[in-house]
């Protein structure tokens, strides 16, 4: 998942979590469909589209910071509208509104074109 230059994130690489380059501002993140990822009823976990969303956002957001800035999470609302069960989980984020200490962004959670969740998240800005 690290792009170059970038900090190694042992979390999405357990899931498999990948990035595709996107515009600043927005990001799309991946995440292949396998058992391990499913809960007893034969579907993806929701903790699963939740990890994209949350790292979508984060993604999506960090290039818009000021150098020495970092972000975090204060609360992530998501929605879950369908199961999802094989192929590919695909997050597209966008930053909503960036301030100088908390953005609002906003995820879409699709398995290829039926869209499985949305989510709507609150981040600080902070020094690090």
């Amino acid at each position: 998942m690290s792009a170059p230059g970038s900090n190694p994130h042992p979390f999405a690489d357990l899931i498999g979590l990948t990035f595709e380059p996107t515009e600043p501002g927005s990001s799309r993140c991946c995440v292949p469909i396998r058992a391990e990822l499913l809960n007893p009823h034969g579907v993806v976990h929701g903790a699963v589209a939740y990890a994209l969303a949350d790292t979508g956002m984060g993604g999506a957001l960090y290039p818009l910071l000021d150098e020495g800035d970092s972000c975090a999470t204060i609360e992530i609302k998501i929605v879950y509208l369908s199961s999802a069960g094989e192929g590919e989980l695909v997050c597209d984020t966008r930053v909503v509104r960036k301030g100088s200490r908390v953005a609002v962004l906003e995820s879409e959670i699709r398995e290829s074109d039926r869209l499985v969740a949305k989510a709507l998240g609150t981040y600080s800005i902070h020094s690090r």
